[in-house]
């Protein structure tokens, strides 16, 4: 019976949690931890691009971002014009 209660207030505190997102906040949790592209721009003309293969942290205080890239496994720490979307 307690595993039922605690089941149904689970539930009920992620749909009114839920509820009371917009859609990018919704659409930015549910992203955590999925792949990325990241795009570095100078001039307007991308320069370099990578793909993550998880989370993408920003950095505290800065403009900075950085991640695991998918294809050499390291760490890759970026700032400036930085597109990041979703795969």
């Amino acid at each position: 019976m307690k595993s039922k209660t605690l089941l149904l207030s689970v539930a009920l505190l992620s749909a009114l949690f839920l509820q009371g997102c917009t859609s990018a906040d919704r659409a930015k949790l549910f992203a955590y931890g999925s792949k990325h592209k990241i795009t570095l721009y100078s001039g307007g003309v991308a320069v370099r691009v990578w793909h993550s293969s998880g989370a993408i942290s920003n950095e505290e205080h800065s403009d900075g971002y950085y991640f695991q890239d998918d294809e050499t496994h390291k760490l890759i720490s970026v700032s400036g014009q930085v597109v990041i979307e979703q795969e």
